[in-house]
């Protein structure tokens, strides 16, 4: 065996929705490379109803399976309280923790002026409150060994924009910020945080409506890409030869991996006896325009097929 098989060996990590998709197939390859996994899982549907403890319980078991050690948590991260529970569980059973993947996330779909308060709030409260009640529980212990590693999911829902996703949009900005954030903050004690937006076919993917030829084509196109391709990158960053990457954030797309980039000034300009309103209609904004972005979708910046 490589050395390198067991990268993460001693490490143990919390990975949050990790019953399906990239989250399952995240805890698996962590396990593989030889950390102990809390596989945490309420179960619920795309939307976040209802409540399963099998799909958790079945990763566990592959797990165990496959000769690592790994155990199950049904809580729901969007509960502060739960969330610390995930992290003195993870603590108890595996006597530390190293790694924390927030990857749980619901998706409830809808043009803007038709969502709802509450559909708003329940993607809010999963993926961004929810990234936040798993890492601050974490902090603590993080700070106190003076190492530990945060791998965020965002999506270029956020990052350059699509139709009918405001909630998961603001959401997954939002989470770009959190990581951005911790990665600062906590720099000092030798703990990182970074993002990933995962191109992957999963069960909230496969919420895209099927209206016409086009869209049939486009998810076709993203059955293509696999959820391991995205595990691949989570245990990359968590392994100790990634120390010095933090406060980054990739797009992982089949085979090809991206660095996308950070908001930065795109173009100035100055006027020194300062600017009224009619002067930034007359002058400012027509010398901006050539530089304005365009109003994008992802599928316009990734307009071709998955490598």
């Amino acid at each position: 065996m490589k050395q390198s098989a067991r990268m993460l060996e001693g490490k143990v990590a919390l990975v949050t929705g990790a019953g399906r998709g990239i989250g399952a197939q995240s805890a698996r390859m962590l396990a593989a490379y030889g950390a102990k996994v809390l596989v945490n899982d309420p179960g619920g549907s795309a939307s976040g109803e209802g409540q399963d403890r099998a799909p958790a319980g079945e990763v566990v078991d592959a797990i165990r399976k496959e000769g690592g050690e790994a155990d199950a948590n049904f809580d729901s991260v969007a509960d502060f309280a739960a969330a610390s529970r995930m992290v003195e569980q993870a603590i108890d059973r595996f006597g530390t923790i190293d790694i924390v993947i927030a990857n749980a996330g619901i998706l409830r779909d809808a043009i803007f002026h038709k969502m709802s308060e509450e559909d708003f709030d329940a993607v809010i409260g999963v993926h961004l409150k929810g990234a936040f009640n798993v890492a601050r529980a974490a902090a603590t212990h993080f700070r106190a060994r003076q190492s530990g590693c945060f791998v965020f999911m965002t999506s270029t829902s956020g990052l350059i924009g699509n139709l009918g996703q405001a909630n998961y949009a603001a959401a997954k900005m939002g989470i770009v910020g959190l990581s951005k954030s911790i990665a600062l903050d906590m720099e000092r004690f030798n703990v990182r945080s970074n993002c990933i937006s995962p191109f992957a076919w999963s069960r909230m993917i496969g919420t895209i409506p099927v209206e016409d030829e086009a869209q049939r084509a486009r998810v076709d196109k993203l059955k293509q890409m696999r959820p391991e391709k995205v595990a691949a990158m989570v245990v990359a960053l968590c392994s100790d030869q990634a120390s010095k990457v933090n406060g980054q954030i990739f797009a992982v797309r089949g085979n090809e991996i991206f660095l996308m980039s950070q908001s930065r000034p795109r173009r100035g300009i100055h006027e020194a006896r300062g600017w009224s309103p009619e002067s930034i209609i007359d002058h400012a904004f027509p010398a901006l325009a050539a530089d304005f972005h365009p109003l994008d979708r992802s599928a316009d910046v990734f307009g071709w097929d998955p490598l």
